[in-house]
């Protein structure tokens, strides 16, 4: 029912990517739900603000600790199974949340709560290494920065329709029905998906000729299975593997501090009363995927006009010290209408890196793109690791001011580390160690 090897028509990787992109905005919306829904869980359920912080924690230690696993589990099975599986394991994981408090309590229903969000952070691990490596087999290289912002868009509209949808429901139904209720479509979407993706162009019937031949290399349609302990080796200690990272680290300890923390912020330091917060927070993720949108076209384009090295460095490089800026306003400003633009733009900033940071780890990883994006994506998320309870300790004692600074902090020093990393250099190039890989030219 699939075939269509001679003719040109529909180019079938942009319906692969339109699914990525839709569980990449499921994932977004399970994750960044139980946030919002902290403002009536903690007296409902009698948690402090600081057990709330472990609660996210868990998930991000989940999170942080499967990236690398979930990018070898994809190499290993392919991502069309390794996608099922994850998708099943954090619905279960999310529903749990709501069910649990009906017949646990204390200290029991506190290390149940904790341990689903390890659960939801662990199957999410794989997501995003996994689909840098649909991205390496699917589409050509003048495409990777554009479909890597535009996922990113995907990401920030879930974060951006969670916080009205389920402060509304909350309001409506009580916050155990509003997480449930909104984790439904999440099992049509991996059905959708086990039934029609294939793990390369080549395995899917519907795909051309003419789409096989736009390829840059269509003899190399499949991320390599095999990952050998020499070669995890090399990937875990190159220096763009660990630049990147680190840089990735502290640019996510500002990504956390607006995405996690932004709507308590505007109830608790503010004083904005829970539904205005809940649309107010509506404006850091869709600038976040603007600016991820943006910054994958325009890191497209500046790849093709000075080459990957500053194509890929420029836009961290200016956006980031501005996204410091912007932060920084956030916590001198007395108005708070001027505080929730500054939030808003600083989130824009950051987002902008989006591309950046996972199309040069495709540039670098190649074949082992699911691998270095599970190794970038770990060290991202220590920057929340690090960044949530830290972000926890200070504004439980309504220091949001020391929060913002250090936010600031890190943007800058995410930026100058670009000055160190060469995307020209194949971190795992088999024939010479590492040596500056052949350019494919954008067609």
């Amino acid at each position: 029912m699939f075939s269509n090897r001679n003719g040109v028509g529909v180019r079938i990787r942009w319906r692969i990517f339109a699914l990525l992109f839709t569980l990449g905005l499921i994932a977004y919306a399970q994750r960044t739900s139980v946030t919002i829904a902290a403002e009536r869980m903690m007296p409902d359920l009698h948690l402090t603000q600081l057990q709330i912080g472990w609660i996210e924690q868990a998930f991000v230690i989940g999170y942080a600790l499967f990236q690398l696993p979930g990018g070898l589990l994809g190499q290993r099975v392919g991502a069309r199974i390794a996608f099922t599986a994850f998708g099943v394991v954090a619905f279960a994981a999310i529903m749990v949340t709501p069910v649990a408090p009906a017949f646990l309590g204390g200290t029991a229903l506190f290390v149940v709560l904790v341990a689903a969000q390890l659960f939801l952070g662990a199957a999410q691990g794989g997501i995003f290494p996994v689909s840098s490596g649909v991205f390496e087999s699917w589409f050509p290289v003048r495409q990777w920065s554009l479909v890597q912002g535009a996922q990113s868009m995907g990401l920030n509209l879930g974060s951006a329709i969670t916080p009205p949808l389920i402060a509304a429901l909350m309001v409506s139904i009580g916050w155990q029905r509003a997480l449930a209720w909104s984790s439904v479509p999440a099992i049509l979407v991996i059905a959708l998906w086990a039934w029609y993706a294939r793990d390369t162009p080549c395995q899917h019937l519907a795909v051309s000729s003419a789409e096989l031949a736009e390829l840059d290399s269509p003899a190399h349609a499949a991320v390599a299975a095999g990952f050998s302990a020499r070669r995890l080796l090399r990937v875990l200690g190159h220096r763009n593997t660990v630049l990147l990272s680190v840089s990735y680290l502290l640019m996510n300890y500002s990504f956390y501090l607006v995405a996690n923390w932004c709507f308590l912020y505007l109830i608790q330091q503010r004083h904005f009363p829970v539904l205005q917060s809940g649309w107010l927070s509506v404006g850091p993720p869709i600038a976040g995927s603007l600016g991820a949108g943006i910054g994958g076209w325009i890191t497209g384009r500046l790849c093709r006009k000075l080459g990957s090295v500053w194509g890929f460095r420029t836009v961290p490089l200016v956006s980031l010290p501005l996204a410091a800026v912007l932060l920084l306003t956030v916590m001198w400003t007395a108005s708070p209408y001027l505080a929730v633009g500054a939030l808003t733009a600083s989130f824009g900033c950051i987002e902008l890196n989006e591309a950046s940071y996972w199309a040069a780890s495709m540039a670098v990883g190649r074949s082992d793109a699911m691998a270095i994006g599970g190794v970038l994506n770990t060290g991202g998320n220590l920057g929340g690791i690090i960044g949530i309870p830290v972000v926890a300790w200070l504004s439980g004692r309504h220091a949001w001011g020391a929060a913002f600074a250090i936010g600031g902090l890190c943007a800058v020093v995410a930026a100058v580390i670009w000055l160190g990393i060469d995307a020209d250099v194949v971190v795992t190039a088999e024939d010479s160690g590492g040596a500056p890989a052949p350019v494919r030219k954008p067609a």
